[in-house]
């Protein structure tokens, strides 16, 4: 497993036409929830412990939480030796948390694969895989 970082411009493409289609897709949920008769918000508030350990990563992905329509960062608790930074996320129209927290691994695991390079995973299947030399 590589232990360098190594930012991919390719992914970094990938990560910014991805999120821009979660921007739209966001956009027309909270559009026709707003307009839709008898749909109320179903609003929850996650914590999540970040992977990302740079500056630039928890700043990318606060920043991209926050631009998705229906999903606000409403605090941050910095991490220690021990604990990782972690953000707390206040999601509109998502009230199952793990739900919220499994689209918040998605964001962060293409934002990963940015900044450190498309051979970064942190699934454990593709950690084993890279450990025993194969490409996942």
């Amino acid at each position: 497993m590589r232990d360098h970082w190594r930012f991919s411009v390719w992914n970094m493409v990938r990560y910014l036409l991805w999120l821009i289609g979660q921007v739209i897709s966001g956009s027309l949920l909270v559009a026709r929830r707003t307009l839709t008769p008898g749909t109320f918000a179903q609003p929850s508030i996650v914590s999540f412990p970040l992977r990302g350990a740079t500056d630039l990563e928890v700043t990318w992905m606060a920043s991209s939480i926050t631009i998705t329509p229906g999903t606000l960062v409403i605090g941050t608790a910095h991490g220690t030796d021990t604990e990782p930074v972690t953000v707390f996320v206040h999601s509109v129209f998502v009230a199952d948390r793990d739900s919220v927290r499994e689209g918040l691994r998605d964001m962060e695991d293409r934002l990963l694969r940015m900044t450190r390079g498309s051979g970064w995973d942190d699934r454990p299947e593709v950690r084993a895989e890279a450990q025993e030399g194969r490409r996942p």
